[in-house]
């Protein structure tokens, strides 16, 4: 078959307001069905399709403002300490409580600390008060027939309380707009699917989508997966059409051989765009079927929210009067440079952190595929179309996807990864609920560096000196001269080859990588585990050129057990707590010590009054140890303080 290929690949605020006007001029922003009217007590989120006037007023009596006594204010004028004033109980001043209605006849409430009982039947004041003194008036709040919401008005609890008392037990609102979301491909399987076999993907994408929808005040329509078939396609957009007010087809917008959404799409209505310049979510395909929206979204998570955020969301606004609010944004340091291909615009996911008075932004991984940094990030960086990134140390400016607080209360640490870190993570949380962890894994010599330039709180680091067989203190003498830093252990912890259940190859000793049937996927430059074992192969005599995979890199132990757990390699050098997890077998080589290297003013502040707690807590430290192969017997020791 042959392949599709993008019309063109419009710029994004072309392509964003170009949509909307495209779809007005189609009538496809109107909703074909009329507004509802509900109960007010059920509206809130709901958007307001008239203006919503007051029927009563509130209050919508005199109601007395304080506890005390109701009194005509005339009967008060001229009460002074000393000429002070009686009144008679049930005929001049009456009890009232605080909400209740003012008797007839008066007009003010004296507050019931200002008053002497020198009687049973009389009170005595030394101070007179004026009318409606302490007293709610009718429609102080309220008055009758006043609006209380305009039109495209998004109802919010304290909207809800406002209409309730004005008398307004009900409201037109106009209705969810209905996205029907269609999932694509051969390869998917309804969630819940056990152990799918290879090659098939758990369909994660549509009820994403379909929160996002929710979240937006959409009302979500989540059709089975359909094959990659056009016919059996088109059949289901049809069906969408006629029971959505939008349609959203998930996966088969690119340019393969089975990618049918702008073909059916062309035959059913009319094709905008297909292809924007963003990365990712560049195969995005924005188009009009009945007088109704049908986008087109890919398939790589991180594109579908991407491009749910750019297309989808504005859509559903714009048919209920909305606008899309704007995010917060903060300006951030840059901590590793960002090189981005020119002519498209860029969206890169960030974590966060305050460190001194710069807050430094650290990317994370910046795969269409990997949803998991949408789950980490902090905020997102924008690269525009036209540049090809930025440099190290350049300031930016970062949209938040969290609260600027959350930001200021994240520990950063940049450096060596371990899998106690998202332990720590967790047990952060646990202790102080404002506090987060952001974890960037770069290695144990990039760690240091990242102090040196001042964009962590701490850096993990397990780097072996070659020349004194002594961990970290040596680079921290070498690279961070003149800094002031606390060296604190974290754990000791078993390094060794993580092979295949059964160890199929036999990898006994470093001499096995070099044979021919052996692959091998090592760390990054830099990383405390490539330096363990470039170490090991000298002692050996053994050249790394003759090592097949030698030059292949991963950043975390955990992926190097997945690429030995998959077979893309048979053998990588790590920690014996990763190959526990993913199943895989170990063949120990060393005890190596993992510390945690802290600029000195964190440690002795809330980061280091946060972390000790944390490295203290017995039930940490049993979870750690339950990872196999950690042993925690000077946990939060202090190994080296420099000073600066």
């Amino acid at each position: 078959m042959q392949r599709n290929v993008y019309l063109e690949e419009k710029p994004l605020p072309e392509a964003q307001e170009g949509y909307l006007n495209f779809l007005r001029e189609k009538g496809a922003l109107k909703l074909k069905r009329p507004p509802e009217k509900i109960s007010a007590q059920t509206a809130c989120g709901r958007v307001t399709a008239a203006p919503v006037f007051a029927r009563l007023s509130h209050p919508h009596f005199h109601q007395a403002a304080m506890d005390g006594y109701a009194v005509k204010a005339a009967l008060t004028f001229g009460a002074s300490e000393l000429s002070p004033r009686r009144l008679t109980l049930g005929v001049e001043a009456f009890p009232v409580d605080t909400g209740d209605v003012l008797p007839e006849g008066t007009d003010a409430v004296i507050m019931v600390e200002d008053v002497h009982q020198p009687e049973p039947d009389k009170i005595e004041i030394i101070k007179p008060i004026f009318p409606y003194q302490n007293v709610r008036v009718v429609g102080e709040d309220i008055v009758a027939t006043e609006m209380i919401v305009p039109a495209n008005h998004l109802l919010r609890p304290v909207d809800i309380g406002a209409l309730l008392a004005g008398g307004v037990d009900e409201v037109l609102v106009y209705p969810r707009p209905r996205v029907v979301i269609i999932p694509t491909g051969d390869e998917l399987v309804p969630s819940g699917t056990p152990d799918p076999a290879p090659g098939r993907i758990i369909d994660f994408n549509s009820p994403m989508l379909a929160e996002l929808v929710r979240e937006w005040g959409g009302e979500p329509i989540r059709y089975p997966i359909v094959p990659d078939d056009m016919a059996r396609l088109e059949e289901a957009v049809r069906r969408g059409l006629e029971e959505g007010d939008v349609v959203v087809l998930n996966a088969g917008s690119s340019a393969g051989r089975e990618d049918f959404t702008a073909p059916v799409l062309r035959r059913l209505g009319e094709v905008f765009a297909h292809g924007v310049a963003i990365k990712p979510g560049k195969p995005v395909v924005l188009g009009e079927a009945a007088g109704k929206p049908v986008l087109g979204i890919p398939g790589y998570p991180v594109s579908a929210v991407l491009a749910a955020e750019l297309f989808l969301r504005p859509v559903l606004a714009a048919l209920t009067g909305q606008e899309v609010p704007a995010r917060d944004k903060v300006q951030a340091v840059l901590s590793r440079r960002i090189v981005s291909p020119a002519g498209v615009e860029e969206f890169v996911r960030v974590k966060l952190g305050r460190i001194g008075e710069r807050i430094v932004a650290t990317p994370l991984g910046r795969g269409a595929g990997m949803l998991l940094t949408l789950v980490r990030a902090d905020g997102i960086l924008r690269v525009p179309r036209f540049s090809e990134g930025f440099e190290a140390g350049s300031q930016v400016e970062v949209e938040l996807l969290r609260r600027l607080e959350e930001i200021e209360n994240t520990v950063v640490v940049i450096g060596s990864h371990d899998l106690a870190l998202d332990i720590i993570a967790n047990f952060l949380r646990l202790l102080f609920p404002r506090a987060s962890l952001s974890s960037a894994h770069v290695g144990s010599l990039g760690g240091l560096m990242a102090l040196k330039r001042g964009e962590a709180h701490l850096a993990g680091t397990h780097l072996l000196d070659e020349e004194t067989g002594e961990y970290n203190v040596p680079y921290i003498k070498r690279y961070l001269a003149g800094v002031p830093v606390v060296l604190v252990n974290l754990a000791y912890r078993e390094q060794g080859f993580i092979v295949a259940p059964g160890n199929p190859k036999g990898i006994k000793d470093f001499k096995d990588l070099v044979r021919e049937d052996v692959r091998l996927v090592n760390r990054q430059k830099g990383a405390g585990t490539r330096v363990l074992l470039d170490y090991h192969l000298r002692q050996r005599g053994i050249d790394p050129r003759r090592i097949q995979g030698y030059e292949r890199e991963e950043y975390t132990h955990m992926a190097v057990a997945a690429a030995v757990a998959s077979g893309v390699a048979d053998v990588g050098l790590g920690i014996r707590a990763a190959a526990l997890a993913l199943g895989c077998d170990f063949v120990p080589v060393a005890e190596e010590r993992y510390d945690l290297c802290f600029l000195r003013p964190y440690w002795e502040g809330k980061v280091g009054e946060w972390l000790r707690a944390v490295l203290d807590n017995p039930e940490f430290r049993r979870a750690v140890e339950a990872r196999g192969g950690y042993d925690l017997r000077d946990c939060g020791r202090v190994l080296y303080i420099q000073e600066g």
